[in-house]
């Protein structure tokens, strides 16, 4: 049975972990906000990056926006991009992902190479025996996600420099209301043909096109470059996000928790001081009733 010196200890060590949850939820909060206008910035871009596809695809003609089928082959190899975590408390967050990922893939699985940006996702996956290239541990802020975009971008280049048919998928969650996270899969490479000749198709705003001097090929490359790096930071962001609002969730349902406990160990707490204190009291009076009764005369 806990003393009254025993129940103090555990209500200030609860109390030390409310406040570090309030911490981390606060710090969720303000990183859910950023996270989402880093997204909000790159639809901005990305929708720059279309216009400059559009100008090279109507200048060249249609024909680069929508190539000759290709024979049929077999299934390519596919290049798995798995945005996860490095830090825990957010639930099953990496575990959705990774299980999505997987089943996903399906019959091919067993043919795929992974490229992971995070630690815990990195762990799940080898886990169930899969075999990863390489993982990338995830920046704390915002501002440390373009690094890390080019560094996975130059990992994909290296790996198709070796397979050159290799197709590249993004796997990452977005955030859902109520705190939830949504597994999603984009395809990055190859390029979808018909989203190119989409482009091609549009209807310029202004009354003519804009011209350029360099090589339509040139262009046309560092164009495509933009848009995967658009791709990879964007399911960065968006994962980022989600994680942080998982977290949020976890840290609100724990602080619900704390809370009820810490009223059970206060009103537990009242009760034994309460009942140390009318302990007291009798001992006294038990003291003062065992008085000498002569001693009492003595003090009438």
């Amino acid at each position: 049975m806990d003393t009254l010196e025993t129940l103090g200890r555990r209500i200030a060590t609860t109390e030390e972990l409310q406040s570090i949850v309030g911490t981390m939820k606060s710090l969720s909060a303000v990183s859910i906000r950023q996270y989402e206008e880093a997204v909000a910035a790159l639809h901005d871009y990305n929708r720059t990056i279309e216009l400059g596809l559009q100008v090279v695809l109507r200048r060249d003609g249609h024909a680069m926006a929508a190539p000759a089928a290709a024979p049929a082959a077999a299934p390519a190899p596919t290049l798995a991009v798995v945005f996860g975590s490095d830090h825990g408390l957010c639930g099953r967050f990496n575990h959705e992902i990774v299980h999505a990922a997987r089943d996903a893939l399906g019959d091919t699985s067993a043919g795929t190479r992974y490229l992971v940006a995070g630690a815990r996702a990195a762990a799940i996956l080898e886990a169930v025996g899969e075999t990863i290239d390489e993982t990338f541990l995830l920046p704390g802020t915002v501002g440390g996600l373009g690094e890390t975009t080019h560094r996975i971008l130059g990992a994909v280049d290296a790996c198709r420099a070796k397979e050159p048919a290799l197709r590249v998928r993004l796997y990452y969650n977005r955030r859902m209301n109520g705190g939830t996270a949504s597994p999603t899969s984009l395809q990055l490479l190859p390029l979808d043909p018909g989203w190119l000749a989409g482009l091609a198709r549009e209807r310029w705003a202004g009354r003519s096109l804009p011209t350029f001097t360099m090589s339509a090929d040139s262009l046309l490359a560092a164009l495509v470059r933009q848009h995967l790096f658009i791709g990879l930071i964007r399911a960065a962001a968006e994962s980022a996000a989600s994680e942080h609002a998982t977290r949020l969730a976890a840290m609100q349902a724990a602080e619900r928790n704390i809370e009820e406990r810490l009223g059970e160990m206060n009103a537990d707490y009242r009760r034994k001081r309460q009942d140390s204190i009318t302990g007291e009291l009798l001992d006294l009076v038990s003291g003062f009733e065992a008085l000498n009764p002569a001693e009492r005369r003595g003090q009438d």
